[in-house]
Parts: C-alpha cells; sequence; structure tokens
C-alpha cells in the first residue's frame, strides 16, 4: 500500500470513532446504552444484523472458501437468507413480545434466576471463544496489507473497538456498521469490474478456472452439510444473544419481524457480489496453499484498486470485521451488568450501571484479546469457525428460541438438553479423536450439533406436561411513559444526524480519492455525491421534523 492508502484509512477510522464516541452522553441508563432506547429504525437495526453477522466470515473466512472451492461459498451463504427469512417470520416477533432486554432476562422470567445464571456464565464463557474468533480476522486484514506483526495488530484493534463500544453503546455499534455497510458495497462494485478486467473478462474467468469451480456443492461443503448448516443458522441468527438485541431495539413487533426479512433480503444478493472477488483470484493466483488462502481477498483488492480506494476498502473491511466483536462486547457487558452486578446491587443508581457497564465491556475485550491470539493453533480462522458452530450453537441457543413457542419447557429441561448437547459434541470433537483415533468429519459434526438438542427437545414435547401456571405468568409489561417515549425520540434523531453527517463525511472523501484515481474518478465523484446526498436527506429529514415539533408547540 502507498502513503495516500494509510492516510485514507486514518481519516475513515477517525469517522467512525468520531461516530461512535459521539454517543458518550446518551447511554445515560441500561436501555439506552444496550438497546438504543428502544426505538432503533429498523432498516438500520436490518443492516446491522446483516454487518454484524456477515463481517465474521465475509472476507476471510468465506474469502478463503470462494478461492479453494468456488461457487459452494455462495451456497453455503445462500443458507443464511433462508435462515434470515425464517427468523424474521417466526422468532424476531417473538423476541420483541417477551419485552426482556436481553436473553438473560427472558430466562430469568421465564424459569427462575438459578437458570438464568447457569446459562450466563455458560454463554460468557464460549462467547470468549466466539468474539476472540471475530477479532482475529481483523488482524488479519491489517497483517496482510500491510504486513504490521498480527499480534500487535489483534492488541491494537481491540482497544480501539473497545474504547467506542464503552463509551458509545448500541447506537454506536449500529450507526458504525450502517456506515461501514455503505462504504463496503460501494468499494466492492469497484472491485468486481477491474478484477474481471485484470483476468480479460468474465469468459476468461470461467474457461481458466477448476474443473469443480462452478459446482453447487463442492468438498467437503455436501447437500447433507447445507442442510445442517441452515438450521444451524436459524438457530444462530434467531437465538445468538447479541443478535437478539436487534430484534428488541425497535419500536414494536412488525418492525422486528422487517429486522429479520431485510437480512435474508441482503443474504439473497450480497453473496453473488461479493464472492466473486476472491473466485477470480484463484485464476490469477491458484499457488496459495493452507491458511495463505485466508489473505485471497485481500490480495485481490491490493492488486486492483487505485491508490487511496484501497485504503478505503482496507479500512472498511478492518471495521466490518471488527462489527462482530463490538456487538458481542456490547452484548457481554449488558449480561454482565444486567444480569449479574444488578442482581447482586438492586439498589445501584443508573450511574454507577453505566460505569459498570462501560468496565465489563473493557474486561470482557480483554479476554477477547487473548483468545485471538491462541486462533492460529487452533489450525486457522475457518476450522476454529465452524468448529465453534458445530459444538456450541443449536446446544447453546436452541433450547432458548424453543421455550418462546412452548409450555412444556422448564429450566430443568432446557439446561439438561444444552448440558447433555454440549458434552456429546465435546467428546466427539476432542475424546474420541484422541483416544479412539476417530473423528467426525465438517457435515457429520455440524449434524449432530445441530440434531442432538432438536432431538432431546423433541423427546420433551412428547413426554413432558405443560407447564401450563409458568407460562401464563409470562405478561410482559410494554408499558412506556411519556419520558421514555420522549427521550428515545431524542435518542432516535441523534443517531439518524449522526449517521446522516458521517455519510455526508465519507461522501467527500470519495471525492477527494477521484483526484488522484483518474482511471475511475467518475464512478468515486458518482458515488461521492450519492452518499453524501443521502447523509444530507436524512439530517434535513430529523432537522425538518424538529422544525415541525416547534412550530407545533409554539
Amino acid at each position: 500500500m502507498e502513503q495516500l492508502d494509510y492516510i485514507t484509512i486514518i481519516i475513515f477510522s477517525l469517522i467512525i470513532l468520531g461516530a461512535g464516541l459521539s454517543f458518550a452522553t446518551k447511554g445515560t441508563n441500561m436501555k439506552s446504552f444496550f438497546a438504543a432506547g428502544g426505538a432503533v429504525p429498523w432498516p438500520m437495526n436490518g443492516l446491522s444484523l446483516f454487518m454484524s453477522f456477515f463481517s465474521a466470515g465475509t472476507f476471510v473466512v468465506w474469502g478463503s472458501i470462494a478461492y479453494q472451492f468456488g461457487l459452494v461459498a455462495i451456497t453455503i451463504q445462500m443458507s443464511m437468507c433462508i435462515a434470515g427469512f425464517v427468523v424474521g417470520y417466526f422468532i424476531a416477533p417473538r423476541w420483541w413480545k417477551s419485552k426482556a432486554l436481553t436473553v438473560a432476562e427472558f430466562l430469568t422470567n421465564r424459569f427462575g434466576k438459578n437458570i438464568q445464571q447457569y446459562y450466563t456464565y455458560l454463554f460468557l464463557f464460549l462467547s470468549l471463544g466466539y468474539t476472540g474468533a471475530f477479532l482475529y480476522p481483523v488482524a488479519k486484514i491489517v497483517n496482510v496489507t500491510t504486513g504490521f506483526d498480527i499480534n500487535l495488530a489483534i492488541l491494537l484493534l481491540g482497544g480501539m473497538i473497545m474504547i467506542y463500544t464503552a463509551v458509545g453503546g448500541l447506537w454506536a455499534v449500529v450507526v458504525t456498521d450502517v456506515l461501514q455497510f455503505v462504504i463496503l458495497t460501494a468499494a466492492v462494485l469497484l472491485v468486481i469490474p477491474l478484477s474481471l478486467d485484470e483476468v480479460q473478462g468474465f469468459q476468461t474467468f470461467v474457461e481458466k478456472a477448476p474443473d469443480t469451480f462452478f459446482n453447487l456443492f463442492n468438498g467437503e461443503y455436501t447437500v447433507v452439510f447445507i442442510i445442517a448448516f441452515t438450521i444451524y443458522n436459524i438457530i444462530f441468527i434467531g437465538g445468538n444473544w447479541a443478535y437478539v438485541q436487534r430484534y428488541t431495539s425497535v419500536k414494536d413487533a412488525k418492525a422486528s419481524r422487517k429486522v429479520g426479512f431485510l437480512f435474508g433480503a441482503l443474504y439473497l444478493v450480497s453473496p453473488l457480489i461479493w464472492m466473486l472477488p476472491p473466485m477470480i483470484y484463484r485464476v490469477l493466483n491458484p499457488g496459495l496453499e493452507g491458511l495463505e488462502a485466508e489473505g485471497a481477498y485481500l490480495m485481490i483488492c491490493m492488486e486492483v484498486l487505485p491508490v487511496g480506494v484501497l485504503g478505503l476498502m482496507i479500512g472498511g473491511m478492518i471495521f466490518a470485521t471488527a462489527s462482530s466483536v463490538n456487538t458481542s462486547l456490547n452484548l457481554a457487558a449488558a449480561v454482565l451488568t444486567n444480569d449479574i452486578f444488578k442482581p447482586l446491587r438492586p439498589n445501584s443508581t443508573d450511574k454507577t450501571l453505566m460505569n459498570v457497564a462501560r468496565l465489563t465491556t473493557i474486561l470482557f475485550g480483554l479476554g477477547t484479546i487473548g483468545v485471538a491470539f491462541l486462533v492460529p493453533m487452533a489450525g486457522g480462522i475457518v476450522e476454529v469457525v465452524l468448529s465453534i458452530a458445530a459444538v456450541t450453537g443449536g446446544a447453546l441457543y436452541g433450547p432458548a428460541i424453543w421455550a418462546l413457542f412452548s409450555k412444556k419447557q422448564n429450566g430443568k429441561t432446557i439446561l439438561g438438553v444444552t448440558i447433555v448437547s454440549l458434552t456429546i459434541n465435546l467428546i466427539f470433537k476432542f475424546f474420541t479423536p484422541l483416544v479412539y483415533n476417530f473423528s467426525l468429519n465438517r457435515t457429520q459434526e455440524l449434524l449432530l450439533g445441530v440434531g442432538i438438542p432438536i432431538l432431546l427437545l423433541v423427546l420433551v414435547e412428547i413426554f413432558g406436561k405443560a407447564e401450563v401456571k409458568r407460562a401464563e405468568s409470562i405478561v410482559y409489561s410494554a408499558i412506556t411513559t411519556k419520558a421514555e417515549e420522549i427521550e428515545e425520540a431524542a435518542q432516535n434523531n441523534f443517531g439518524v444526524k449522526v449517521l446522516g453527517i458521517s455519510l455526508v463525511a465519507v461522501g467527500l472523501l470519495f471525492g477527494v480519492l477521484s483526484v488522484w484515481a483518474v482511471e475511475s474518478a467518475f464512478y468515486l465523484v458518482g458515488l461521492g455525491i450519492s452518499i453524501s446526498g443521502f447523509g444530507a436527506f436524512l439530517y434535513w429529514n430529523v432537522m425538518k421534523r424538529g422544525i415541525k415539533k416547534l412550530q407545533k408547540n409554539f
């Protein structure tokens, strides 16, 4: 990369940090910090959910699979599209209607404090693995593009993410997610035609690709794997404690449903766009082996993007991949503060709770950094992400989702399902390969991971007795005071204004870069005008509503 690329990354980082830190004075209580006041516009939450999920794997995990196996990387991500629509229709509205701030709070209301505590400690422990696995790709991007030591990159980026998440809360997460979506979508639309030019067109790309490169199913990613992965994604997207925040922080159940639908719609289109660059790079440079394939996406960007624009793309990749980290940090802080500290100190003031929330964000972030150091020792990010998914996803998140719909589940049954499923999965993951030299392949591992908890939950439905009394007690209040409504509206307006200003700044950055990227100048200027214009529209729309409200009051 050239000097201008580094300058662009720094400027973009400052825009992101500025947007996140602008919410420092807005998170004054638990609801505002962890649920963004409960009034985030559903399009913003839908984009944020997409970025939180998509960014964890697109560039490094799925980019590596696209480089090695081709079209099957798109097939894998279509399972996420299906999951999004299923979650939007069935699961998201149920979470909103629970009126719980976190999944842990739902478990407390439904099954009691003891069950909630078991799940909370289990979730926090496993979340360190998830979040550390998400932080590693961020550092990998920096390492591949700059040659910066990967361990130092983990420390630096982990610290930066901790700061703006600890200060800004969920609104900071959501706004920065939307910014990253806009920038990366614009940049990748430039990468694709430039990549195709590099291989002399699409027809040449198809002709030079490996024989099985355009198979829908390839290697260990079979039909059965895709089916199992779809079921897993329904459970993971519908029950992950961090993602549930996106369904509960909108104004009503209808809006929560739209969050899931938007996620599904984006995954219907985006894999076709995002996976082409690493697939094209296989033709340009077929020699990457092992963990080297994790850098395929970055290498194609470095090869074809003009100076300055490469920096913007890399900056977008860094913060987009970091999106999964900041989402998990915010959620972990919510659980530690709301479900562990607050019950111990029920008379704590909002100021005390907010200080605890920010402190726990930093402490959990430090643990995440430690786990990220261990990812290469576990076989690389692809192995880590898919293994964690298989072992923990169904066992940890499936029972809580099931409880949203069932009257027969009680605390003992859901905890029993989780413990038995985790135990069986861990035995086949670590014990049988070591002792009996027998291990499951990727598909078998995933089938076991989602199949065991579902089977056990079905058995409870067949043979269990309805917990009528407990189920009837779950009538959550949706009462919101007038003061809370005013505060939520103010937070909503402030968040949209910050997003508008940030988009204007990003649009101007695109315009400035057109001075150096002469060949792409027309495209960059057009993008800059479009992005700045949309940002100005968002800002003016909020201001116009404020003017009308003042006129009405007078």
